[in-house]
């Protein structure tokens, strides 16, 4: 099954996000039990032909692959997608209008620009229909909510069906709303918010916590994709482990 009809399914699903840009990397979480690895675009170096190499590692492990890009713009959209990923993340969705722009942005017909020379294309091995064809129903396009603007315009972003999830960035709502961090009771109840907005029109909504004892409660609000630790925090808790079990030895 597709990752878009898992997410449309709400199936939970777990991914991490990739913060080195390494097709090795990629290589060796692809081979975890991972449902899907996320690059992240936004915040760490990736340029196109770290994606490219990137998602192709993801592709060979058969490993589907979102890239968080850095911006809600055509461009970066066009370039995850043409590169092969399964999908995109997109930062700043604020108002109805943003989410629309999103969707149409992805999808062919609605203003993603058309190439057929692209891996996504097959390398022209596919003829034009079929390639809108199994671009439609297969590309995954997920808007990130995380300023307290867009929890004034929550049903007007939720109303946009063409998006397949709705992922909650914490740590900018936080900034955003001015708290202190994530766990501050001002950032919780706008999370509250937009689970219980999400849920009541059916929507797949996503989220990041560092606090995996969070996981139960948040499943409960109707929150399903869960992007958690990254690639960094993998070695740094792992070397830290390691560390911990030596020294006692010494």
């Amino acid at each position: 099954m597709s990752l878009k009809q898992r997410l449309r399914d709400q199936e939970p699903l777990i991914g991490t996000f990739l913060k080195t840009p390494s097709a090795m990397v990629c290589e060796v979480l692809g081979r975890s039990d991972l449902d899907l690895v996320c690059l992240d675009a936004e915040h760490s170096p990736f340029d196109r032909r770290d994606i490219n190499d990137c998602v192709l590692a993801l592709q060979h492990v058969g490993k589907p692959s979102l890239v968080r890009v850095p911006a809600n713009r055509p461009e970066y959209i066009l370039n995850a997608l043409d590169c092969g990923a399964t999908g995109v993340l997109v930062p700043h969705v604020i108002t109805g209008a943003d989410a629309e722009a999103l969707a149409g942005n992805a999808h062919f017909g609605a203003g993603r620009g058309y190439a057929g020379s692209t891996r996504a294309a097959g390398y022209g091995a596919r003829t034009m229909a079929e390639h809108i064809a199994r671009s439609s129903e297969a590309t995954v396009v997920i808007a990130q909510i995380e300023d307290a603007e867009a929890l004034e315009h929550l049903d007007d972003i939720l109303a946009v069906k063409a998006i397949d999830a709705f992922f909650i960035g914490r740590a900018d709502l936080s900034v955003s709303l001015g708290a202190d961090g994530p766990n501050d009771p001002r950032v919780v109840a706008a999370v509250e918010q937009i689970c219980a907005k999400g849920k009541a029109v059916g929507a797949t909504i996503g989220m990041f916590t560092a606090n995996l004892d969070e996981l139960p409660k948040w499943r409960a609000a109707g929150a399903s994709l869960f992007l958690l630790g990254s690639d960094h925090g993998f070695m740094l808790s792992g070397a830290a482990e390691l560390t911990s079990k030596v020294r006692v030895h010494f």
